[in-house]
């Protein structure tokens, strides 16, 4: 196959960050995707419905012209949150779902969740009105080693969490780990996972080995080889479970390439593309619609979206831009590490 036409795709996951940084990648998404679930971890946080009110309206500013991309708000989980302002950012059809942060575990996370039971009070709000809760599924505990921190993350805050609420409903996002995507398997219901680019490309070593390579480095942290072919396998297996949230976090080359550097990977540019290349490894193009364009949409009740992409096979090498320039700096493009054939018409 040289050329393949799907459904238009989503993003379900996306930092698009504010300001000059915003307009600066924003083009970048709305070249490929219809819609993407915004990340609300600015500093300050997203945590009203005013806050994501007034995010949203900058983010359409910064839309291209002619654009019709749609951004989908979150909320940022905190034990302050006031429910009935939750509640109402729902009912009115601006937020899509809530995030949760264990406070530290990521890039401005400090305001985020330090005791699930403060909250507990906000989520079964959010199980009795149908709101979805999206987790970024990593413990902080300093004593539980970073490769480990998901699987314990199930063992210790998820699993209780659905016992104890299983009417709400919760997107694993970002799932690093064969433990992740056996536990998203064995749920019949209220569970599913957002995948990203980069965890289905590297792993490990491609932080480690030959040298510390920063551009690599993300939270959740890439883990081991085991993981990522179960994660290739997820993705690419048409489960309607597992569905693409790139996890696209652009950061400025000087807050990577420092003796403390940022986590975050920016692949908003050529995700489609790698895709194609990773879905045609594994025989499965014809299951890369329902993972980018199907599931996602099916999840959070929303309508597939009515235009088109096309996707073809060249010859050549496609060459994408080591980096992009922005208004805040540049910023380093997630680099595969192999020749990419694919691209989008």
């Amino acid at each position: 196959m040289t050329e393949l036409t799907i459904r238009r795709p989503d993003d379900w996951h996306l930092h698009l960050r504010d300001g000059a940084m915003l307009e600066g990648v924003l083009p970048h998404t709305t070249a490929h995707f219809a819609r993407a679930i915004i990340m609300p971890n600015l500093v300050p946080p997203v945590v009203t419905a005013a806050d994501a009110r007034a995010y949203r309206e900058r983010i359409l500013a910064a839309r291209p012209e002619g654009s019709d991309f749609e951004p989908l708000m979150t909320l940022y989980l905190t034990e302050t949150t006031d429910a009935d302002d939750l509640a109402d950012a729902h009912a009115s059809g601006l937020v899509t779902a809530v995030k949760l942060y264990p406070a530290g575990a990521t890039t401005n996370s400090a305001s985020g969740v330090r005791d699930i039971d403060k909250v507990m009070p906000i989520l079964e709000r959010m199980a009795s009105i149908g709101l979805p809760l999206c987790v970024h599924g990593e413990v902080t505990d300093p004593a539980i080693d970073i490769f480990d921190r998901e699987a314990v993350f199930i063992e210790r805050v998820l699993a209780p969490l659905r016992a104890r609420l299983p009417e709400l409903k919760i997107t694993m996002e970002h799932v690093t780990t064969k433990d992740g995507v056996d536990y998203i398997k064995s749920s019949s219901s209220n569970l599913a996972g957002s995948i990203t680019t980069h965890h289905l490309i590297i792993n490990r070593n491609a932080i480690l080995a030959g040298g510390i390579r920063p551009h690599y480095y993300c939270l959740p942290v890439a883990k081991r080889e085991t993981h990522r072919l179960a994660l290739r396998a997820a993705a690419t297996s048409g489960d309607a479970r597992f569905f693409l949230g790139t996890d696209s976090a652009p950061h400025v080359d000087a807050t990577k390439e420092c003796g403390c550097g940022c986590a975050g990977i920016f692949t908003a540019t050529n995700t489609m593309p790698l895709l194609a290349h990773v879905f045609e490894e594994e025989g499965a193009l014809h299951r890369l619609e329902a993972f980018t364009s199907l599931n996602g949409p099916a999840w959070y009740g929303l309508p597939v979206n009515t235009g088109t992409m096309t996707l073809s096979k060249r010859a050549e090498p496609v060459a994408y831009p080591a980096k992009i320039e922005t208004g805040a700096g540049p910023v380093t493009l997630f680099d595969p590490m192999f020749p990419v054939h694919w691209d989008v018409v």
